[in-house]
């Protein structure tokens, strides 16, 4: 039956059925309500009178798309209505509230958050653990009643502002970050944010990271892309001692599912391998990076000279790296493919045996001189190598298919076991 249709029943049960309704064991009523969309659990007042106002004692308060949703298709999408509904349903809850999901449309126009912020204090007031904001308006800076939430355990930001108080110390619980379109302002004096319990960090597309002062012991999974000024906040993460693993994270389609995919390798874009070039240490970083066991160059060009150099300076201070997956971007004309190829083929391009590394993967492979020579380096420099996956580009003709492979196939290799692998482009 449609679960659409089982709602319908179940929130308009008739008087006979009001006593199955109110004799409803306890324990069953809560996870009932958390199951129903926000405005039916509210609906659920009218079922009984030990049902009346149950709905404000939920530990969830999911204010996400469909919420959004419901207003758009009645035709009521305003921004008084949109904030007075929420704002009724906050002001009257009762306890806990320990899962907070909002989505801020582009349809509602804002002239102030001081709605946001009342509900950002009544929540730091409720021990909330989990806040998720998604904001299509104009850029909301997070009041610093969200910095008193210390039992906080998932953060989840878009298109705002982060900027916390300079007595701020931490977040003591806090395991997961996810951050997107977010601004860091200026960190004044150097403030140090303490994050003791902190795994799983991703940054997309943020402004002014290098203020993001943190300290993360615990740090295990670090995506960055699209932060072209986070070199110092990397580097002072992965150089960290506690650090055991770096590991790439994989958001899912939902930020309020937040759900994290594991592939225990740390992630980075062309912007901040071009930095790592700008950083005048191309050849070697401050510090060796013990701690990385897998690596991902995405969105990366072959023929950026600054990108190419950043990506081997990687290479070469990962000693105990085990797998690498490169993500390569079309070029444009901007491309010097002449320059990187020489570059490759010189002698100090990458002077370390990479003995630790086992798998790599090459995406997007375009057939061009640099990404041939950049597959023979590491066929060459990688004596315990097992597997070698190529996937050509998409926009790459059998021909052109047929030609990488038989140039690499043809390239020597320092491993008697490594396997070079093609796989068709659309898989």
């Amino acid at each position: 039956m449609d679960n659409r249709h089982t709602r319908r029943r179940f929130l308009t049960s008739n008087a006979d059925n009001d006593d199955n309704i109110s004799n409803f064991p306890e324990d069953l009523i809560n996870p009932i309500l958390e199951r129903l969309p926000l405005e039916e659990a509210v609906r659920t007042s009218v079922l009984s009178k030990r049902w009346r106002y149950r709905w404000t004692n939920m530990r969830k308060l999911d204010f996400f798309y469909r919420f959004s949703k419901q207003f758009l298709n009645i035709g009521a999408f305003s921004c008084h209505g949109f904030i007075r509904v929420i704002s009724q349903i906050m002001i009257k809850h009762k306890g806990p509230i320990l899962t907070f999901l909002l989505y801020i449309p582009k349809e509602i126009v804002l002239d102030s958050f001081q709605e946001v912020d009342q509900w950002m204090l009544i929540l730091s007031r409720n021990n909330v653990r989990r806040i998720a904001i998604v904001n299509s308006n104009q850029i909301y800076q997070i009041p610093y009643s969200v910095f008193s939430c210390l039992e906080l355990r998932v953060l989840g930001l878009v298109n705002c502002s982060f900027k916390p108080p300079l007595e701020f110390k931490g977040f003591p619980n806090l395991e997961d970050i996810i951050l997107t379109n977010v601004n860091f302002g200026v960190n004044v004096g150097g403030t140090v944010i303490n994050l003791p319990q902190l795994k799983n960090l991703i940054l997309y597309g943020c402004g002014n990271v290098n203020n993001f002062n943190i300290k993360a012991e615990k740090l295990q999974n670090l995506r960055v892309i699209g932060c072209p000024d986070a070199n110092a906040m990397v580097l002072q993460l992965l150089h960290s001692e506690h650090l055991n693993a770096a590991h790439i994270c994989r958001l899912s389609r939902s930020i309020k599912d937040f759900i994290l995919v594991k592939r225990f390798s740390f992630t980075i874009d062309g912007y901040f391998l071009k930095i790592l070039a700008a950083e005048k240490f191309p050849n070697s970083l401050p510090h060796v990076v013990q701690c990385l066991k897998e690596l991902e160059f995405t969105s990366f060009s072959f023929g950026d000279l600054n990108q190419l150099q950043g990506s081997l300076c990687m290479l070469r201070n990962s000693p105990n790296l085990k797998g690498l997956r490169v993500t390569h971007m079309p070029m444009g004309p901007e491309a010097d493919l002449e320059l990187t190829s020489n570059y490759i083929e010189s002698v100090d391009s990458l002077d370390e045996t990479l003995f630790m590394l086992k798998t790599v993967e090459m995406t997007s492979v375009e057939g061009s001189r640099p990404e041939l020579l950049f597959v023979k380096l590491l066929l060459d420099r990688s004596p315990h190598l097992e597997r070698m996956i190529i996937r050509p580009s998409a926009k790459v003709d059998a021909e052109k298919r047929h030609s990488i492979a038989k140039n690499v196939l043809i390239f020597p290799r320092a491993s008697t076991k490594a396997k070079v692998v093609f796989l068709d482009p659309q898989l």
